[in-house]
């Protein structure tokens, strides 16, 4: 069975070709405005933390559709529209697991704090980015920063 039919029986599509089409689909012009737009919103807006915003909600506040949204997400950043915003998630989720201010958090708190729906979704996101647990990583940061430990047990005087 040669390359293309073993694409073809298994539906697989080369991330390439993905991008290809969707390049000619969006123009370069449109694309780095909505790169920008997307950004605005997800990232300073921080609009990663609602469990609820969909790429649907993105494209509506934006005029425009899913398949664009998808279509930048994927030329501009190399990975879907859950993907994006689980990187953003995650990356909070690491400042507030090493921030003593939210030591004593419970991981469903902190999972919830970043916009994941459940604990479940946030372990296996930041253990495909990060390859630990958060727990794990949280713990690890402990060990390299014991004043951090010391911190939280110390009475205000």
């Amino acid at each position: 069975m040669n390359h293309s039919s073993i694409m073809g029986k298994y539906n697989i599509t080369e991330k390439k070709e993905k991008e290809a089409a969707y390049r000619s689909l969006v123009s370069p012009r449109l694309m780095d405005e909505m790169q920008e737009k997307i950004m605005n919103i997800i990232v300073m807006q921080k609009k990663y933390r609602d469990k609820d915003y969909s790429a649907k909600k993105l494209a509506e506040d934006l005029g425009t559709n899913t398949r664009y949204i998808s279509a930048v997400v994927n030329v501009r950043f190399h990975m879907n529209y859950t993907s994006f915003v689980n990187k953003y998630r995650i990356d909070e989720a690491m400042s507030i697991l090493v921030d003593k201010r939210y030591q004593d958090l419970r991981m469903e708190e902190v999972s919830d704090m970043v916009g994941f729906a459940n604990r479940q979704s946030f372990y296996a996101s930041f253990y495909k980015i990060m390859g630990i647990t958060p727990r794990e990583y949280r713990l690890k940061h402990l060990m390299q920063h014991p004043s951090l430990k010391k911190a939280s047990k110390r009475k205000k005087d």
